[in-house]
């Protein structure tokens, strides 16, 4: 049963039950075509079907929650494995919203595998957390020595459309990305609702969304500073905070700001200059993203 929290209020109905939901997938290349070798899934967590909007080459699976949102003590965990060659895209229908909680904390565990000579882009579109919220966020991307990944992130804190600020609850968020066992990018963060750092330059700086596009690919050092210049020509259309970056073996591109359409539809301009250089293959819009 959907569990849809009243539009005047952020908070879930006191006597909705809590989600405990896995989704395991797995994508393995046969006879020159991605296939979904693995779909398993526990509770209300699951994708319909695999889709080939670009042929064979590519399966492009799209990330279902029916109850709408995440609520205190509910537990996803996400586990996906890239077998060797294939190729996966991974995008939601929708944004992510994580309700406000009466006391228990949410989670969600997202671990990703690319083996050898295997793409992985992962696209979800934003999360959006609601004023009083207890959740974490955890992402893990092991990839091998020559796979290829291209990601990405938006966080919202609160509601802005409403009138809404994060100023109560609490996130948490780590990200790792490590290649053939050694680490590429660990990023920890932790939000208490209406902490200065919320509003100090060192920090948000007042802003309410926060995006993070990352790129890795074994042509990357040779091809950095000229993706670099390409991609610099780009900015958010809302005139937003951003940068991008690459450090070894890793493109970053970030934003900063309140706008978390904007800070999609730059990310989704850097990536179709990226997913040709990271992906081999021209840049073909989700169909879902339209919608």
């Amino acid at each position: 049963m959907d569990r849809l929290p009243d539009s005047s209020s952020p908070a879930c109905p006191v006597a909705a039950p809590t989600w405990h939901a896995e989704l395991h997938l797995g994508f393995a290349h046969r006879a020159g075509r991605t296939v979904l070798r693995e779909n398993r899934h526990r509770g209300p967590l699951r994708v319909q079907k695999a889709l080939y909007p670009e042929g064979d080459g590519v399966c492009q699976a799209l990330l279902l929650h029916p109850p709408s949102g995440i609520a205190g003590g509910d537990h996803l965990a996400i586990d996906i494995a890239v077998d060797d060659n294939s190729h996966a895209q991974i995008t939601t229908p929708g944004a992510g919203k994580w309700y406000r909680s009466g006391g228990a904390a949410a989670s969600q565990t997202v671990t990703l595998n690319v083996a050898a000579g295997a793409t992985l882009e992962w696209l979800p579109q934003e999360s959006i957390v609601f004023d009083g919220a207890i959740a974490r966020m955890d992402t893990h991307v092991t990839l091998a020595a020559d796979s290829r990944y291209l990601g990405w992130d938006i966080l919202c804190l609160g509601r802005a459309a409403a009138g809404e600020r994060f100023d109560h609850g609490r996130f948490d968020l780590h990200c790792r990305i490590e290649r053939a066992g050694k680490p590429l990018w660990i990023e920890r963060g932790s939000v208490a609702g209406g902490d200065a750092m919320l509003h100090s330059p060192a920090g948000w700086a007042g802003a309410t969304v926060c995006g993070t596009l990352l790129c890795s690919f074994p042509e990357l050092p040779q091809q950095a500073a000229a993706l670099l210049e390409a991609l610099r020509t780009l900015t958010p259309g809302d005139g937003a905070r951003h940068g991008i970056t690459a450090p070894p073996g890793l493109l970053i591109a970030r934003y900063l700001g309140d706008n978390s359409e904007a800070a999609r539809l730059w990310f989704a301009e850097l990536w179709k200059i990226l997913r040709p250089a990271c992906c081999g293959r021209p840049a073909v819009l989700p169909r879902i993203w339209n919608t």
